[in-house]
């Protein structure tokens, strides 16, 4: 358990961008970034400036970034764009910023996709924004995304993590935040749950790979207590089979589960994920599970129970989250944070781009997406 002095939900996506851009021009001694990609558009150009002008001014400047998950991103810039982009990570290589691609220790696992997905960004100021949302366009114009800005102990706990997704962490800045702390009124109470699988794998990686998952294993036995109500939000909902079976039992006995997902336009690199998604949906719909497609993208990754439990982060409820991709959350029981992510799940079920799958609306798709659900479906683990 830790404890937070400050919880501040970001779900309004410019208000997240501005509390993440004011970090770092007002950091003066060190500043941490970890995500999964950085696009170079408007957004990833404005915070590389930002990184380099608090080099330049001497904030020692940390940024990870996920290897598997850059090359990813790259689909979606040209080689013109991807250009530009190194050359801005040189320049702030030579004004002294650190900055580290995290990649698996086995080729396995880099063939397979294996990498960091958690996103932290903290400075000395004492707070940490921890979330969904990478450096990109998508994350705070297209997609719906949710993070948080905690302060108080929590806030040592995030960072240290950082290590364990490939980053290195100064142990003064970690002393230094303890000084900084806000620990009058930290009456937040909060578990992290972490997990990067591909430091538990052998040499196969993934393949045959049957250990546990401490973040899937806690999921499911929140899942397996839930009472009335369970709602959660994923990119693309494609969980590993014990989380959907749990999902579907809680149905069964008659818990009202929702999920929120994206629709297949929300990703126009490719229809993959979707269908992975869509795979599932039979056995969903059959259990009496309402599910939900967003046009714009719901990148969002919030699981409530009963009303009085959440967790949020960086989890998709999909296989890579489960045996590939470094992952966390945040959870908790205290209102402040419940709250948030209730009045959340309440805006998506009054969106005008939030559609409801129906068995009606399935045997209405085209034939193409028909028989590509139907062929691709059962390799749903790598899409």
């Amino acid at each position: 358990m830790a404890t937070a002095s400050a919880l501040v939900p970001l779900w309004n996506r410019e208000a997240e961008w501005a509390r993440r851009l004011a970090m770092v021009q007002e950091a003066r001694t060190f500043l941490y970034l970890s995500t999964f990609y950085v696009e170079y558009d408007e957004y990833g150009i404005a915070m590389l400036d930002a990184l380099i002008a608090a080099q330049q001014r001497g904030v020692a400047v940390n940024l990870l970034i996920d290897a598997f998950g850059q090359r990813l991103g790259g689909v979606l810039m040209s080689p013109e764009r991807k250009a530009a982009l190194e050359t801005a990570l040189q320049s702030l290589r030579r004004a002294g910023g650190l900055i580290t691609h995290y990649r698996p220790k086995w080729p396995v696992q880099r063939w397979l996709g294996g990498g960091q997905h958690v996103k932290i960004q903290a400075s000395e100021a004492g707070e940490v924004v921890f979330g969904s949302s990478n450096l990109s366009r998508s994350s705070f114009e297209g997609w719906n995304e949710y993070s948080v800005a905690v302060r108080g102990p929590i806030v040592r706990l995030l960072l240290e993590s950082y290590r364990e997704i490939g980053g290195t962490v100064d142990d003064a800045h970690l002393r230094y935040l303890d000084l900084v702390a806000e620990t009058d009124g930290a009456d937040i109470t909060l578990e992290y749950w972490f997990c990067n699988p591909n430091t538990l794998q052998g040499a196969g990686g993934p393949l045959g790979w049957r250990g546990a998952n401490v973040v899937t294993d806690r999921l499911i036995e929140r899942i397996e207590a839930a009472r009335r109500s369970i709602v959660i939000t994923s990119f693309y909902f494609k969980p590993v089979e014990p989380l959907l079976a749990a999902i579907i039992r809680a149905a069964d006995r008659g818990v009202g589960v929702e999920v929120h997902h994206s629709h297949r336009d929300a990703l126009p690199a490719t229809e993959l994920a979707w269908i992975a998604a869509a795979a599932s949906y039979s056995r969903l719909l059959a259990a009496g599970v309402r599910v939900y497609e967003n046009r714009r993208g719901e990148h969002s990754k919030i699981v409530l129970i009963d009303e009085d439990w959440v967790a949020f982060g960086s989890y998709n409820c999909e296989h890579a989250a489960h045996d590939r991709l470094a992952e966390a959350m945040l959870v908790s029981r205290d209102p402040r944070a419940t709250a948030p992510a209730a009045a959340i799940v309440e805006e998506l079920r009054q969106n005008r781009d939030n559609l409801l799958v129906t068995s009606d609306g399935l045997r209405e798709l085209p034939v193409r997406l028909t028989l590509k659900r139907a062929c691709l479906g059962p390799f749903k683990r790598w899409m």
